[in-house]
């Protein structure tokens, strides 16, 4: 298998940016994004050897609609524009990307540097719909105070959750979605701790998974917790807390080896089930953005 880029398989880093591009139109703009994207891994190899306790990675990842206006030959076979998700007060939107660039490492100011290089090299060719900070928020907890990413495979299992293993010349690729949450926490911290608990499945302090008589069927570890015959939907989770003085939330970031087991947790957050259980961590944030692309093996992209 084709080495992945270097921002997908390490362990998670203090600080990363997000950075969505929408392309220009033009040939002459699109050969110049081609080779801009081409050139991340370049650009990133080079800076991270100048700093290297940083520990800087990064990923770019390649929107469908944006695929053959950059590329020529065939896409990844399950690459495709991003599933919205609507019912009732619960929004999960699709949100205009064409490229992703996710940059991680232990210093702010090395993942700026990488950022500063990489935007000279897309140029004109390219306008930022989006650009966030993440951070590392005490032990790994989200702004809810609650442990995020327990359930991330470890070890060599990273690879088998989060790799394309068999579309050649794809494999050691990943599908990547990314979806900006903006967080009620005046209403999440008028909450009981026991009934955050609740809501969440785990306990706060221990992040300990309740036990199947105390956690609803509308937690959200039990919406997101799905088996399959016989194995259990897995993803390879890179979210970060942000946020500021006027809004904060989560950036999830989420690879998998298809986009399968990503839409169909999503699918069981935002739809209630026949018996009316839905995620009830949806009443106290709300997704403003979400898009799918596929993160090229290095291969691909140096080749």
């Amino acid at each position: 298998m084709a080495a992945p880029q270097s921002g997908i398989l390490p362990p998670g880093n203090s600080h990363a940016l997000f950075v969505t591009l929408l392309l220009n139109a033009g040939r002459s703009a699109m050969a110049q994004a081609g080779a801009a994207c081409r050139a991340v891994p370049r650009l990133t190899r080079e800076l991270a050897a100048t700093c290297p306790e940083a520990q800087l990675g990064s990923v770019v990842g390649i929107a469908a609609q944006a695929w053959e206006r950059l590329f020529t030959g065939p896409r990844p076979r399950h690459l495709h524009p991003f599933v919205a998700q609507h019912e009732g007060e619960r929004h999960a939107p699709a949100t205009p990307v064409d490229v992703l660039l996710h940059i991680r490492s232990e210093r702010a100011d090395v993942n700026y540097l990488l950022a500063k290089a990489v935007m000279s090299a897309f140029g004109k060719s390219v306008v930022v719909a989006e650009d966030i900070a993440g951070f590392r928020y005490l032990d790994n907890r989200d702004l809810t105070g609650f442990v995020d990413g327990t359930a991330n495979p470890q070890g060599e299992e990273r690879a088998a959750v989060a790799l394309v293993a068999d579309d050649p010349p794809f494999a050691g690729g990943s599908y990547v979605h990314l979806q900006r949450y903006v967080h009620n926490l005046a209403a999440w911290e008028q909450l009981p701790v026991a009934q955050q608990e609740s809501v969440i499945g785990r306990t706060k302090a221990g992040d300990v998974e309740l036990d199947d008589d105390s956690k609803p069927p509308t937690a959200h570890i039990a919406r997101v917790e799905i088996e399959e015959q016989g194995e259990e939907l897995e993803l390879l989770r890179h979210s970060m807390p942000y946020g500021g003085a006027r809004e904060a939330g989560l950036v999830f970031v989420a690879y998998g080896r298809s986009p399968h087991a990503f839409e169909t947790m999503l699918a069981r957050m935002i739809h209630a089930d026949a018996a009316g259980h839905y995620d009830h961590l949806m009443r106290y944030t709300r997704a403003v953005t979400g898009a799918l692309c596929f993160a090229p093996p290095l291969d691909f992209l140096d080749g």
